[in-house]
């Protein structure tokens, strides 16, 4: 982080290289869209396979979006070489997505010594807001 409280070009490098590593996010397609210190916004183009059988986007590809969005934001404040894990999530879902891109924000609201509380929002390409989410980090060495 810069003097400005934003990241550097190579801490983005960092981030986009660890979503890169992570298989299951590479699968499905989330893509690093910004991120700046304690937050991180990713997307999801929405296409047939992440559909349910009502046509619009699976829950479980919203939640995966989201816990990978909620956990790069963590990225964004913690040493390469700390860890942590998924403790919970809790998903509102709010407006069915059908079409375009799905996009999550994320941001920390509490990083503490052992637990870190983040919440998210996703919206479709209208700026509808359609999922709100709360999850909790276990930071670990």
């Amino acid at each position: 982080m810069d003097d400005n409280g934003t990241l550097s070009d190579a801490e983005i490098t960092r981030i986009r290289q660890a979503i890169s590593r992570v298989p299951f996010a590479t699968f499905l397609g989330i893509e690093l869209e910004q991120a700046e210190p304690g937050s991180a916004t990713l997307r999801l183009n929405i296409r047939d396979e992440l559909r349910q059988i009502h046509g619009v986007m699976h829950g479980g590809a919203i939640a995966t979006l989201i816990d990978t969005a909620t956990a790069f934001a963590i990225v964004t404040l913690l040493e390469d070489k700390e860890r942590f894990s998924t403790v919970d999530l809790m998903v509102n879902y709010l407006r069915p997505l059908k079409e375009g891109t799905a996009t999550a924000r994320a941001r920390v609201l509490r990083a503490g010594r052992r637990l870190i509380t983040v919440s998210a929002e996703v919206f479709d390409d209208g700026g509808n807001l359609a999922a709100t989410a709360l999850s909790t980090y276990l930071r670990f060495s």
